[in-house]
């Protein structure tokens, strides 16, 4: 018997409520066996990147599973780089940040969540918070599944691409940051998984 967990992390002012972790959740639930069982583990992250990565590494390193795969959209393909970094693990990224302190410093000050206009601070140490998170590279691409769309209307494609060379990737012609075809692509994020 195997035990994979499987950690998904949203993306900046996103939830667990998202299209893309409530489908890909469906879709993981739907290939667990009681011989090869997958835990699903998609937490409303906070705001403090610091706080949101020991949570998840808390939760990882209390897991007894045998195998660990990491998927994140946007900041969470952020977090996604750094945690399969760390334990060595399969990260698959969705129109990842992979600069996420850059990107995100303009967004200092009160935001509000896109599910619910619940309003949080985002504060000017978060910023540097994602500094210390930077990974430089991925170190070994064969563990990486990138999806980039290149009608990111917020991230440019090409960062991705580069950032992670000799990878699977899936670059998408047109699309959009939330990747709104997902559905498509699911199947291949599956496959990844599984294999």
């Amino acid at each position: 018997m195997r035990k994979t967990l499987l950690v998904y992390l949203h993306g900046f002012r996103s939830s667990p409520n998202s299209t893309k972790a409530v489908m890909t959740g469906e879709a993981v639930r739907a290939i667990s066996t009681v011989d090869n069982t997958y835990e699903w583990y998609c937490p409303q992250l906070p705001a403090s990147p610091k706080e949101s990565i020991d949570m998840v590494i808390e939760h990882i390193d209390q897991s007894k599973a045998d195998r660990i795969v990491i998927i994140g959209s946007s900041l969470g393909g952020f977090y996604t780089n750094f945690l399969a970094e760390k334990y060595q693990c399969k990260g698959i990224v969705l129109n990842p940040a992979v600069y996420a302190a850059r990107e995100l410093e303009p967004h200092v000050g009160m935001m509000t969540s896109y599910d619910n206009e619940e309003p949080f601070d985002f504060k000017a140490e978060y910023v540097d918070q994602l500094r210390s998170l930077q990974v430089d590279r991925a170190t070994n691409p064969d563990r990486y599944f990138l999806i980039a769309a290149k009608g990111d209307e917020l991230l440019d494609w090409r960062e991705m691409v580069d950032f992670y060379p000799g990878a699977k990737q899936l670059v998408l012609e047109g699309g959009d940051h939330g990747i709104s075809d997902y559905a498509t692509h699911l199947p291949a994020v599956i496959q990844f998984i599984e294999h």
